[in-house]
Formats: structure tokens, C-alpha cells, sequence
């Protein structure tokens, strides 16, 4: 355990249940009875050699893809047991997502791209629009709301993205090599920014990635290897 641990994840209230998880691709078998479990507000990063699985046991957490076997339970619900329109709805409300190429819409402004999960989940513009430029602004991005991404820096982008991303106050944050698109600098400002979302929402997160200075920044660190993980993972 590191010195900057969230209280909330010295409790020992489960956040993540990974159990017995199993995927393969055709004939490729790559993930193979992964088992993890992960406290509320704690951060932990996994990382471990391209191939490993790292990024489709994200996908699964994060309910983007299925597995084959095996299940995952996040704050007490059995997410692979809900209905479609339910899963959809769950993931909308309960899970924020962070990618490495930010993946915002181009055509969309800042505000706008931020306003999207309320948006899907028919929340009212006016409360959506206060809630995102709220955002925006505690994370430096009060003069950028009417840009769009093609006229943002990468590290303005992935700002932009993690408040799309902190939009619903979910439950938990999932990065998937969040600071691989990034310079020197900004990856040291998305490493505090990541903290400063824990510590100021309580937030869960999980990072994949290869990035050694980000992942000492957890509370813990997984590595994976072969389609399991090879340590700490519960």
C-alpha cells in the first residue's frame, strides 16, 4: 500500500469482483481464469507485456465486451446478468471511460462532447451543460468550451476526456493508456489530475498501462502475464 491511499479503500469494501474470467479470439485464448478484485476508491494500475490481456480484461470490466466465461461484479451488481438496454444504461451511468486517443467526436465542441453521456442518458440540457462547464473549469478548460478537438492541444484532450468521463459521477474510472498519446509534461499533469479525481469524487480506477511513473502513482500494481494476473490481484 502506498502513502497517498484513499481512505475509503482501507475499508475493505469491494468495489470490482473479477471472477474466473475467461475469453479467447478463435483459437487464441487470451484471457484464462483472470481473478481480481479491487476496494472502493482505490487505484490500481496493470501492466504486463503487449498480449497479455491487459486491454480486453478492461473492455470486460468496463462491459464493452463479453466473456466467454466467469463474471464481473461491480458494487454488487452482476453486470453480465442484466439486459442489453440495462447493461447500456449501467455502463452509461456507473462507468468512465479514458482512452489513449481520447476518442472525442471531431464535429462536436468541448461542451458538447462532455455533455454526451447526459445527453444519452436523457438528462436535461440546461443540468447537463451546468454539470460539464463546472467540469471544464475545475480542470483548466473554461476558456476552450466552444473549441472543438481538432483546435486542442493532446493534453487539453484528454482533459476534455476525463471530464466526458467524470460527466455521470460514476462509480469507477476505467484508463486504458491514458498517457501514451502524451509529452512529458502533460503526462505529469494527467498523472495529478487522476489523483485529484479520486481524492475530490472517490472515484475507483483502474489504469492499464506501460508507463512505470503513472502506475507508482497506485495504490497497487498488477502485472499480467500470459492471460492472468501474476500478482496482487486481490
Amino acid at each position: 500500500m502506498r502513502g497517498n491511499q484513499h481512505p475509503a479503500a482501507l475499508k475493505g469494501e469491494s468495489m470490482i469482483v473479477v471472477k474466473d474470467i475467461h475469453k479467447s479470439f478463435g483459437t487464441l485464448e487470451v484471457l484464462k481464469g483472470v481473478d481480481l478484485t479491487v476496494e472502493k476508491g482505490e487505484i490500481v494500475s496493470i501492466i504486463g507485456k503487449s498480449g497479455a490481456g491487459k486491454t480486453t480484461l478492461l473492455q470486460i470490466i468496463g462491459t464493452l465486451d463479453n466473456p466467454d466465461s466467469g463474471s464481473v461484479v461491480i458494487d454488487g451488481v452482476d453486470v453480465f446478468a442484466l439486459k442489453e438496454k440495462e447493461l447500456a444504461d449501467y455502463r452509461n451511468r456507473h462507468i468512465g471511460f479514458i482512452f489513449q486517443f481520447h476518442q472525442l467526436l471531431p464535429e462536436f465542441t468541448t461542451l458538447e462532447n462532455v455533455m454526451m453521456p447526459a445527453m444519452i442518458a436523457r438528462v436535461g440540457e440546461k443540468e447537463a451543460e451546468k454539470r460539464a462547464v463546472k467540469l471544464l473549469t475545475e480542470l483548466g478548460m473554461a476558456e476552450r468550451l466552444t473549441h472543438k478537438p481538432s483546435q486542442l492541444s493532446g493534453g487539453e484532450k484528454q482533459r476534455v476526456a476525463a471530464a466526458r468521463a467524470m460527466m455521470m459521477s460514476p462509480d469507477v474510472i476505467l484508463a486504458d493508456e491514458p498517457s501514451g498519446s502524451l509529452d512529458e509534461s502533460n503526462k505529469k499533469e494527467l498523472h495529478k489530475l487522476l489523483l485529484k479525481m479520486r481524492e475530490q469524487y472517490g472515484q475507483t480506477i483502474i489504469i492499464v498501462t506501460h508507463d512505470k511513473e503513472l502506475a507508482e502513482i497506485s495504490d497497487r500494481v498488477i502485472e499480467m502475464k500470459d492471460g492472468v494476473c501474476a500478482n496482487g490481484a486481490v
